[in-house]
């Protein structure tokens, strides 16, 4: 081979050398952690992190936990005999759970979903079951679950929650959640 020749495979040597190197930094760049999803740089709607000693508190924790896929805050919500009931549509019967198999059920659906947005409506406190230790709560929902652009899911409800708590100035707890959804 010529001098011409090897100045040209050298160049493209070069070439080809950087263009290598700009596709590694731009992949590694553009790569993710999975064991430390992107963390949005604000909470929208102004979600936050309440003060769980309110009723207020505990709907607020409950969003915040969807929005942001914490099953820490999730759990917290949860008291240890906790029940969860909802219908099963396919064979015709009320099933329910614990807190053990509601933990995993949820944190499936955070794992499984690209973003989930809770919207709480309207809220009914039953005034015959309210008291400074136990309230009876039915509110409205609209849960959108993203699971892919071209597959999202709205489930619109109610939840009926008996929230408990030790004593006064304790935190409230879900002792029991009825799903009345159309899912």
């Amino acid at each position: 081979m010529n001098k011409q020749g090897l100045y040209i495979l050298s160049f493209v040597k070069y070439v080809l050398s950087v263009i290598f190197t700009l596709i590694l930094l731009l992949s590694a760049s553009s790569c993710t952690n999975p064991f430390a999803p992107k963390l949005a740089a604000t909470a929208p709607d102004s979600v936050n992190i309440s003060d769980q000693t309110t009723i207020k508190g505990v709907f607020d924790n409950f969003r915040y936990s969807y929005m942001f896929k914490d099953t820490i805050v999730y759990g917290n919500l949860l008291a240890d005999d906790f029940t969860f009931t909802y219908h099963d549509y396919d064979l015709g019967i009320m099933k329910s759970w614990g807190r053990d198999e509601d933990m995993i059920a949820t944190s499936g659906m955070f794992q499984a979903s690209q973003s989930l947005d809770l919207l709480w409506n309207e809220i009914a406190v039953a005034v015959s079951t309210s008291d400074s230790l136990i309230n009876d709560i039915s509110r409205g929902f609209t849960l959108t679950i993203v699971f892919s652009p071209t597959d999202v899911v709205k489930v619109q409800g109610r939840a009926n929650l008996r929230l408990k708590r030790k004593s006064i100035g304790d935190v409230w707890k879900i002792l029991m959640w009825k799903d009345e959804s159309n899912y």
